[in-house]
This record gives structure tokens, C-alpha cells and sequence, in this order.
């Protein structure tokens, strides 16, 4: 079912979506003036999911993207949970709740205590580069790109797709994107079971 509208990104062209991701270093598919919903039913009907979910990355508001990025990167973690991978996710998602300082800040702290492989140090990533200064607190400003949290969700939600059964991996992108579509319409964009 074509999408017809992603209520809460707000660039007015793919065009601008692509050129954000494009700072970031991702080269998505150049679409045609279209609107994001047009271009994401494009890249869905030629089956490109991995370009989907990038697209998402950059599409969505900062906080909604760190969300999207939290729900991926839990869904990742398997039992034994280590602390760090939990307290980054924990983190991140406190950042969506309260988008503080305080909690941006908490949440790069709590993603440097892990290796920095993993989604959920990408979510806390995400959060920490939505904005606000990336110098530490005692010393001048140093304003985030507008690309960085986009930067940080592609990473988080793509390697939540194949860090485990990456043979799992598209149908794992494909109820990424279905979440994030939801996401952008003001739905909370929890994951449905895999259907295996």
C-alpha cells in the first residue's frame, strides 16, 4: 500500500534529504523533485531497503530518529544483555523522554563505556550528536552538523539488521522501515514480531 504522507519530516523535497545524507557521506539514489513519501515509495517498490532506512536516518526530527534507533538497537541486544550495550540504549531512550543536556551528555558517556560496535552505542551517538555543543562543558562551543544524528541512526539501524542472523537481515530492514514510516506519521513505531 503506497505511503501518502510522512507527517512529521519536515523538508519539503526528497531532494533536501538526500543532500543532508550526501554531508554524511551516503549516496542515495537522486530522485526526481518528489516528496519524501513519493521517493520512499519508489525505493520500496525497487525493493531498496538498505537506501530506505538511510533515507529514514536523515528524514526523521532528531528525537524521533534516536527513538527509531533506540527500538532497533534493543531489539538487537540478546540475552546476556552486557551492561554497557544496556545502559547506552537506557540512555538514549532518557534523551527522547527529556531531550536535556544533561541527558545528551549522559548518553555519549554511556556509549564511550562501550567498544563503540554495537547499535545501541549508535542510538546514545545519535542522541548526543542531536544538537548542542560536542566540545566538553568547560570549554567553547562547537556546534553538531546538522547531518551527525543522521550519521549515527543509518549506523545504529543498519547494524542492528545484521548483527545477528544477518541472513535475516531484509526482512529485518523491511519492519525497520515499516516502524519508522509509522514513526513519521506519529505513531510510537514499535517493532511487530518477525514473522518466520
Amino acid at each position: 500500500m503506497p505511503i501518502e504522507s510522512l507527517k512529521k519530516v519536515a523538508a519539503p523535497s526528497a531532494q533536501e534529504i538526500c543532500a543532508l545524507a550526501a554531508a554524511g557521506g551516503f549516496k542515495l539514489t537522486v530522485p526526481a523533485s518528489e516528496s519524501p513519501a513519493q521517493y520512499v515509495n519508489d525505493l520500496l517498490a525497487a525493493k531498496n531497503l538498505t537506501e530506505a532506512v538511510q533515507f529514514f536516518a536523515f528524514a526523521l526530527p532528531p528525537r524521533e530518529a534516536v527513538w527509531w534507533a533506540c527500538l532497533c538497537s534493543r531489539e538487537a541486544l540478546r540475552e546476556p544483555v552486557p551492561e554497557p550495550l544496556k545502559d547506552a540504549v537506557d540512555a538514549a531512550e532518557a534523551w527522547v523522554r527529556d531531550p536535556s543536556e544533561g541527558h545528551r551528555r549522559a548518553a555519549m558517556a554511556r556509549a564511550q563505556a562501550t567498544d563503540l560496535k554495537s547499535p545501541a552505542a549508535w542510538a546514545a551517538v545519535a542522541a548526543f550528536w542531536s544538537g548542542g555543543s560536542l566540545a566538553p562543558e568547560n570549554l567553547p562551543e562547537v556546534p553538531a552538523a546538522p547531518h551527525l544524528t543522521g550519521c549515527a541512526v543509518a549506523g545504529a539501524v543498519m547494524l542492528a539488521a545484521v548483527i545477528f542472523e544477518p541472513q535475516f537481515a531484509e526482512q529485518r530492514r523491511a519492519r525497520y522501515i515499516a516502524s519508522a514510516i509509522d514513526i513519521a506519521n506519529g505513531g510510537n513505531g514499535r517493532l511487530k514480531p518477525p514473522a518466520r
